[in-house]
């Protein structure tokens, strides 16, 4: 499911947003440059842009989120654009109404953009085949299929420290069965071209076929971290798991578990992150969650510019005209 084909408009530009899987590496690298533009925004005296202004955004999160819909909502407030947060808990959704009709609704509120998180695989690249022509869809997470914004911040907080993407062993370590931000990470970092993705994990939480996605599979930490220029801890992801895939959290963290002693392993100036949440002491050490090599809080704050840059680039704003503040 790449959703290619819909992802890009006649001229080869972003219309939608739903995945990092099938863009091309200058398309990423282009993400990438404009979010470069728009990171000192938030250290102005004024936050903002005027590149969205008079836009409606609207924030449809089917699923609990802090971290993601903050970030899309700051993002948008930056670019001056209206923003609605839609308590789906309280919508009339909940309440029996069809999502089509949710959308429609929404759309005669003269909506702008929708960014979605949803639980199902796929609901992004439906939501985007029903909306009217004028309207975009970001892809805030669905299911276990992508998460792509969390993907190219990922790339962006990569590039800050390493720049030469083609020199990086990079390995992602977790649950990388039941994670969407693992497919959009391995898909983003293969495009942008480095030299090795490694995933490491039990053979209870790796996909089958998962080697089909350009990755070599380890299941031994230390063979895995070793020499590795990024290491990418994922949480264990409880609520989607089904049956008893692991003996128990205090082993999982015994064998997977990335601690100072075992951070050893990957080269010294090899860097840490954490799409978050964190669970400490199960995933991750609190010394290397708060350590020196950590860029976890980085992560979140260059979450903004990257949405920042998605938005704008789906509204067909060019971010390079984002010098002038409101």
């Amino acid at each position: 499911m790449t959703g290619n084909t819909i992802q890009l408009d006649k001229n080869g530009n972003l219309k939608h947003f739903l995945t990092t899987e099938g863009l091309s590496q200058s398309l990423l690298q282009k993400i990438l440059d404009h979010a470069e533009s728009f990171a000192s925004v938030g250290e102005r005296a004024v936050k903002k842009v005027p590149l969205l202004r008079g836009k409606t955004i609207a924030n449809l999160f089917f699923e609990p989120s802090t971290r993601t819909r903050t970030t899309f909502e700051l993002a948008a407030k930056r670019l001056s654009a209206d923003i609605l947060n839609l308590n789906i808990a309280t919508s009339a959704t909940s309440k029996g109404e069809t999502l089509s009709d949710t959308l429609h609704t929404l759309e005669a509120m003269h909506c702008d953009m929708f960014v979605v998180r949803h639980a199902n695989s796929g609901a992004a690249h439906y939501i985007a085949t029903q909306v009217a022509p004028h309207i975009s869809v970001i892809n805030a997470g669905d299911g276990r299929h992508a998460h792509p914004t969390q993907a190219m911040l990922d790339m962006f907080t990569i590039r800050r420290h390493k720049p030469d993407f083609s020199k990086l062993r990079v390995a992602i370590v977790g649950d990388i069965l039941h994670s969407r931000v693992a497919r959009s990470e391995i898909h983003a970092l293969n495009t942008l071209g480095v030299l090795e993705t490694r995933i490491i994990a039990p053979h209870t939480l790796i996909p089958k076929d998962v080697e089909n996605l350009g990755v070599q599979v380890y299941h031994d930490m230390d063979q895995g971290l070793d020499g590795v220029d990024v290491v990418m801890m994922l949480r264990l992801q409880k609520e989607r798991m089904t049956g008893a895939l692991l003996p128990s959290e205090y082993e999982y963290f015994q064998r997977y578990g990335l601690t100072s002693k075992r951070l050893e392993k990957a080269n010294p100036d090899a860097i840490v992150m954490h799409p978050g949440p964190i669970n400490r002491g199960v995933e991750i050490d609190s010394d290397v969650a708060d350590g020196e090599r950590s860029v976890i809080l980085q992560q979140v704050s260059h979450g903004i510019a990257v949405r920042m840059a998605v938005m704008a680039m789906t509204m067909g704003r060019n971010p390079e005209n984002a010098g002038a503040t409101e």
